[in-house]
């Protein structure tokens, strides 16, 4: 018989951010490889606004308990799960998810292996109890460092909690199977934390070329009320407004190039976009235009509308996230503005492509008069050129093909 494989994340299809999408064609790939698979997740609580629920109905178990839908004939279970804007109940549902998740993943027919990324870090510690109960293999994929996050942001104070948290990260490394992270700089950190070190290995998140490659101009479908043509250079930020990105140099960039023939495009939704908000009324910024999520069949499109894709990551953050819409980003042969610290996955990747404009000046004031000179200068040949250099290292390192290839032979691995 052939082998089975749990995927336990937090989100999967039909949720659209970056996670749900990566497992989408890890577990495909998966399947396509003879592996039985069947994934354990959440309602859809991430961009989702039903129009895809036709294509993957939700079906409810057990009087509600947990819903089960079907992903390309894998069968999918849901525990239901929502963002309320209420701490109280968003901590209650993240303890609900967690408590039936743990049922469901003991009752589940025998599974071989378990595959699940992080955050949040306990998902790891709920597999560690199925795995022990009932004998099953665990990969655990370091997609962020937490507890890292939590303390260095301040969110987590209390001297007991971070103890606990650091107990429970040692003791997820090191119960489990294999651990994966996503860069260099991950590696370097997380690997004395482990008793066993070669358990520790770098596979890359990667991109669906298929979906994402360069569009011609002359191909984009979008609204022009809101992406209207113009001469005018444009910058774009696509993805969360959260508090992973550093928002006040683009409110003095935009007012440095108030007068200018440049525009900035944000598009999404997050904890941020009231301040956003609130900052484009109250400085009458014309230039910056702030636009709510968009489906992801229109990302090629509006990727290719753009000039320049920036990320400016926050200093609390930046060395324990890599987004992975960089690898979008250079896949449609777009150049990146990237605002870093030096010793940041983010530059670390960057820096040798010739892809990218790196900022890693820390002061506010020089790095927007940095940035204003750079984009003031800027050329269209020189964009291109940088654009495509991105493209072609996408196309030969990252590509779904090539990385999820990797999934598969660790798992082949570990059943050797």
């Amino acid at each position: 018989m052939n082998k089975k494989v749990l995927i336990h994340t937090i989100v999967f299809s039909p949720d659209r951010v970056s996670t749900a999408y990566l497992y989408n064609d890890i577990a495909l790939r998966l399947k396509e490889s003879g592996y039985q698979v069947s994934v354990l997740t959440t309602t859809p609580h991430y961009n989702f606004d039903g129009c895809d629920n036709n294509e993957q109905f939700l079906r409810k178990k057990a009087f509600g308990l947990y819903y089960e839908s079907d992903f390309n004939g894998i069968k999918v279970k849901h525990v239901y799960q929502k963002k309320y804007k209420n701490t109280v109940l968003r901590l209650l549902g993240f303890i609900y998810w967690h408590f039936v998740s743990l049922f469901l993943g003991l009752l589940e027919k025998k599974s071989d292996l378990i595959l699940s990324p992080s955050p949040p870090l306990s998902i790891g510690l709920i597999n560690v109890i199925i795995g022990k109960l009932r004998n099953t293999k665990l990969v655990y994929n370091v997609q962020e460092i937490y507890p890292d996050i939590l303390i260095e942001n301040g969110i987590v104070r209390s001297q007991f909690t971070i103890n606990i948290l650091k107990w429970m990260e040692k003791l997820v490394y090191n119960q489990s199977d294999a651990v994966t992270t996503i860069d260099q700089l991950f590696y370097n950190k997380l690997l004395p934390r482990f008793e066993n070190k070669s358990k520790l290995s770098i596979i890359p998140n990667f991109v669906d070329t298929d979906i994402y490659k360069p569009y011609a101009k002359d191909f984009i479908s979008l609204d022009d009320r809101f992406f209207p043509k113009s001469e005018s250079l444009k910058l774009m930020y696509a993805g969360n407004i959260g508090h992973a990105q550093d928002w006040k140099p683009l409110i003095q960039l935009a007012i440095e190039l108030k007068s200018e023939p440049v525009d900035f495009f944000v598009i999404g939704d997050g904890v941020l976009r009231e301040f956003l908000d609130r900052e484009k009324v109250a400085i009458k910024l014309e230039n910056l235009h702030l636009l709510p999520y968009q489906p992801r069949d229109l990302m090629p499109s509006l990727i290719a509308y753009s000039d320049l894709q920036f990320i400016f990551m926050a200093p609390k953050t930046e060395e324990h996230g890599f987004p992975s819409k960089v690898y979008t980003i250079m896949a449609c042969a777009k150049p990146l503005l990237v605002c870093s610290g030096e010793k940041t996955p983010i530059v670390n990747f960057l820096k040798n492509k010739n892809c990218a404009y790196i900022i890693t000046e820390k002061e506010i004031e020089k790095k927007v008069h940095e940035m204003a000179n750079l984009i003031r200068n800027l050329t269209r040949y020189e964009l291109s050129i940088k654009g495509q250099n991105g493209h072609g290292y996408i196309e030969s390192h990252y590509s779904k093909a090539i990385v999820t290839k990797q999934y598969v032979d660790l798992v082949d691995k570990l059943f050797i």
